[in-house]
């Protein structure tokens, strides 16, 4: 599924997990779990960030995302995390004790782009399109070096 927008066409998808400070077990119940993911989802609606999958664990967090290409991961992130925390603390403010120096999230994260086809194949792709997809413009090696 490609998103179109005046200026782009994209397709980008991400996984990304952070855990809390410490690895210390917060969300340990349903009520906690579903208080989290329902925080990420608004944060994701008011940012343009469209959650694809999610999964709140005891100590960390699992999201399948996508995003505009003019957003950046670290951004994505610290509105995430940011957001999340504040949201976190005014609903339960009696975890604030549980974590050290009141932070809820380590400053650390974990990101990995998700793609459909493997590396191989988009490089092969860039590589032979002089050759195969030159809608009869001059072939690669045509040009003199």
């Amino acid at each position: 599924m490609y998103t179109k927008t005046r200026t782009n066409v994209y397709r980008t998808t991400y996984h990304l997990v952070w855990v809390t400070k410490y690895r210390k077990a917060i969300f340990t119940t349903p009520e906690r779990r579903q208080a989290m993911t329902a925080f990420l989802y608004t944060i994701a609606e008011n940012n343009d960030i469209t959650i694809l999958e999610s999964e709140v664990v005891d100590d960390h967090v699992h999201l399948v995302v996508s995003f505009p290409p003019n957003k950046s991961i670290s951004s994505v992130m610290k509105a995430l995390k940011g957001a999340s925390a504040r949201d976190w603390f005014k609903q339960f403010p009696d975890t604030k004790k549980e974590l050290w120096k009141g932070s809820l999230w380590s400053h650390s994260y974990f990101a990995s782009t998700i793609g459909d086809v493997s590396r191989e194949v988009v490089m092969q792709y860039v590589q032979n399109q002089l050759k195969e997809f030159n809608s009869g413009r001059s072939r690669r090696d045509s040009f003199p070096g």
